[in-house]
């Protein structure tokens, strides 16, 4: 039985601690860098530390893989959880229920904005394809989907959604050096508020240091981290909508 209350990590046993952790260090690859990085493990409070791989990525930096072990434990019990409420329907439901309930497609716009290039997340979950055996939102007889790819203007995607009656906008941010991500992503909800369509449509917004608390704080109906199936958001976007009806 698991101790919800006392969480550690588990390797080789049941909360064992062992943990493995990757890191670079600004050091010219050699025995003072390996002595470095087990001295930084051991001062995170690690102990049995093994250094695992040690890389030479030249002009003096070396990256580490490290395993160790850990003491610390967390209360499972005592975390609260923000994310995306929905149930989980399959495709054929949701295309059921759009159906029945809207007698159209929902209309959903996908960008990128501003500097960045990134387009794998969007497409993972906008293409037919999409990610780990779950079909995209184009593969659903209930999305009519317009995917702009990268470097999408804030005016630009506006555009577009005045332009197709856009129910939902789904933005990817991946690059997040210097919180460029939270920059792009307040320009492009205040224009939405400025330019008088925020309320008539879903904004989502989805990345690898997204979170839902984040998105809620930035303006935005949910937010979708890394590892989010294209079914997610799909059921997000259409219970969503509904709600907005009938409210």
């Amino acid at each position: 039985m698991i101790d919800l209350r006392n969480i550690r990590p588990y390797g080789d046993q049941t909360n064992d601690g062992a943990v493995q952790l990757s890191f670079t260090l600004p050091l010219e690859y050699g025995p003072l860098a390996r002595e470095v990085a087990k001295k930084f493990c051991e001062n995170l409070g690690f102990q049995d530390i093994v250094i695992a791989t040690m890389e030479d990525l030249g002009e003096n930096f070396t990256f580490f893989v490290v395993y160790g072990k850990t003491n610390m434990s967390i209360d499972a019990t005592a975390i609260k959880v923000v994310a995306p409420k929905f149930k989980k329907m399959s495709r054929d439901q949701l295309d059921e229920l759009v159906e029945k309930e809207f007698g159209r497609k929902i209309v959903v716009v996908g960008a990128t904005v501003g500097t960045d290039a990134h387009t794998v997340g969007l497409d993972s979950i906008l293409n037919m394809k999409g990610f780990h055996g779950d079909y995209g939102l184009e593969r659903y007889r209930a999305f009519k989907v317009y995917n702009l790819g990268a470097q999408i203007l804030p005016l630009e995607l506006i555009k577009k959604v005045r332009e197709v009656h856009a129910d939902a906008i789904l933005v990817s941010q991946v690059v997040t050096q210097k919180n460029v991500h939270i920059k792009h992503l307040t320009e492009l909800i205040d224009m939405l508020y400025a330019e008088g369509i925020r309320d008539s449509l879903l904004a989502i917004v989805g990345g690898p240091r997204i979170t839902h608390e984040l998105a809620l704080e930035l303006g935005y109906d949910a937010g979708f981290g890394a590892g989010t199936l294209p079914s997610d958001v799909a059921n997000f976007i259409v219970q969503e909508l509904l709600k907005k009806r009938f409210r």
